[in-house]
């Protein structure tokens, strides 16, 4: 059975809803959307059988559910995501279940957040470089051919392709290619007025030289060298590059070019969030979700920093994290035999009811 946000709400199984994502962390403007997280637990029939389902999304992704032992299991690798929905403030919870007063913070927060937090921290860095790269090297809508990937040797210089034919005032349709034996991609290139050859490529759509009958005796005019690797490698790239484009965001698009940095200021703000989260825990042992530094944040969402200032002052903020992960008096581990012990107690309680 595939399980749908729907079915687990109006089955009653949903032990703990809360308000997710900005609107949590204090950090929303009037463009934020509502991200929604919670906990269900399955009945009998469908945890003891072969369905098991650990986690349900809307399809915008903006309301996600995870079954009980899922959550747990994140719980106990100290998920961040997880950690703040454990620590999210009373007046962000929409539904909490009795049974999920067991779960208390202190069973999971552990010196694993030192890396867990910041890990995932620097996993916007890139994501925030990636947009950058985009944004700096955008891809033209026509794709290139593969004939822009052709060269031809000839007087000790290699010259694409179509310079070649112009300036040789031969036609292109009229050339034939034959491999050359134990040399990679590279090719005889032969012209007849005569013969009746394939070409260099078949359509202008193909994906690879093609080659021709060549008559015995016939002698090559040069050689041509098809980079086909470096073809690969701009398909991949346009690819992903248009492929990003249909699914951006355009508000957040729009408001990265509008600010100017050309990176994007929101996940770099969600840099300095973690971190700052991660650098609490060790400091006070507990999870602030809601962000008390809120005006901080969004000036980073806003754009008024530099992208490299931003890298440098992340870098410095995670390199002060293992002192003071050390110096703490954090448990190093979660007692996972214990929590295992409060998960199956957990269930029973929730199916005894």
């Amino acid at each position: 059975m595939q399980l749908t946000i729907e079915h687990i709400k109006n089955n009653g199984w949903l032990v703990l809803e809360a308000v997710a994502g900005s609107k949590a962390y204090g950090l929303d403007t009037a463009a934020s959307d509502t991200d929604i997280k919670g906990v269900f637990v399955l009945p009998k029939d469908l945890f003891y059988g072969l369905e098991y389902t650990a986690q349900v999304n809307n399809e915008t992704n903006d309301i996600v559910y995870y079954e009980l032992k899922r959550y747990v299991e994140l719980l106990a690798k100290n998920n961040p995501n997880m950690l703040e929905l454990l620590c999210t403030p009373n007046e962000k919870l929409l539904l909490k279940h009795p049974v999920m007063d067991l779960l208390q913070p202190e069973l999971f927060i552990s010196k694993l957040c030192e890396q867990t937090f910041a890990n995932y921290a620097f996993t916007q860095v890139k994501k925030a470089f990636g947009l950058e790269k985009k944004i700096m090297q955008p891809m033209d809508k026509e794709r290139k051919s593969v004939l822009e990937f052709c060269f031809v040797y000839e007087d000790h210089y290699a010259k694409p392709v179509k310079v070649y034919f112009e300036s040789s005032k031969m036609a292109l349709e009229k050339a034939g290619l034959a491999a050359i034996t134990h040399l990679r991609d590279c090719y005889n290139l032969y012209y007849s007025e005569v013969h009746s050859y394939a070409g260099i490529i078949k359509k202008e759509c193909a994906n690879d030289v093609c080659l021709s009958s060549i008559p015995k005796g016939e002698q090559p005019v040069a050689m041509l060298y098809f980079n086909k690797d470096g073809y690969s490698a701009y398909c991949k790239q346009y690819l992903e590059y248009w492929d990003w484009v249909g699914k951006r965001n355009d508000e957040r698009y729009n408001r990265t070019m509008q600010h100017g940095k050309k990176y994007d200021a929101k996940n770099m703000m969600h840099v300095f969030r973690l971190l700052l989260v991660a650098k609490e825990i060790a400091m006070e042992g507990k999870v602030n979700v809601f962000r008390k530094d809120r005006d901080f944040l969004l000036a980073i969402k806003e754009g008024k920093f530099e992208y490299e200032e931003m890298v440098e002052r992340a870098t410095a903020l995670k390199d002060e994290l293992p002192l003071l992960y050390q110096q703490s008096d954090l448990q190093d581990l979660p007692n996972l035999e214990y929590v295992n012990e409060l998960l199956i107690k957990m269930r029973e309680q929730y199916y005894g009811e």
